[in-house]
């Protein structure tokens, strides 16, 4: 069987949300799940201020798309340009495109370990260690190393801000153990 991979899908504008139910039900009652895996609205998380208050809401990433997990046949492509509101694929012509690994990446959508592309940057600290930033807002602040993420190519740290610690993410290349 072969492989699925993420398509973007154009859609009218704020019909994102109902192409995503449409499709996910036609998916259930066509029995499509072996062929497509999942859609979904990127979102990201805003940051509202108003009347002195913040707030924090969602945001859609790509007004008027949707990104789907797919194995590409003649049925899935069918049920996915046959979805009301579905204007096509993002693609040359009618031809949709896969996104590549780092297209995917840079949405935030966690990929399998055999598609992830391998670390840049080996990072030979562990959690407990103390670091120092090298470059940056955080410049000569020496921190411990709550968390390591090897896919984002950074470190957590826990530095002191106003008597309280604070985590900060910092790239691996910004820090260097003590």
């Amino acid at each position: 069987m072969d492989e699925a991979k993420w398509y973007v899908v154009h859609t009218y504008s704020g019909y994102e949300n109902k192409v995503k139910a449409d499709i996910e039900k036609t998916v259930e009652n066509r029995n499509l799940q072996e062929q497509i895996h999942k859609v979904m609205v990127p979102l990201e998380t805003v940051v509202e201020v108003g009347k002195g208050t913040k707030k924090a809401a969602p945001k859609k990433m790509l007004p008027g798309y949707v990104l789907i997990n797919m194995v590409m046949s003649d049925e899935s492509w069918f049920v996915v340009r046959n979805t009301r509101g579905v204007t096509g694929f993002v693609g040359p012509g009618s031809k949709p495109v896969p996104l590549t690994p780092t297209e995917i990446k840079a949405l935030g959508i966690a990929l399998p370990e055999a598609e992830a592309p391998k670390p840049l940057v080996q990072f030979a600290g562990k959690v407990g260690d103390t670091v120092m930033i090298l470059s940056g807002a955080w410049e000569d602040t020496i921190g411990v190393i709550s968390s390591i993420n090897d896919s984002k190519q950074c470190v957590v740290i826990n530095v002191e801000m106003f008597g309280r610690e604070t985590p900060v993410e910092i790239g691996f290349t910004d820090v260097k153990l003590m």
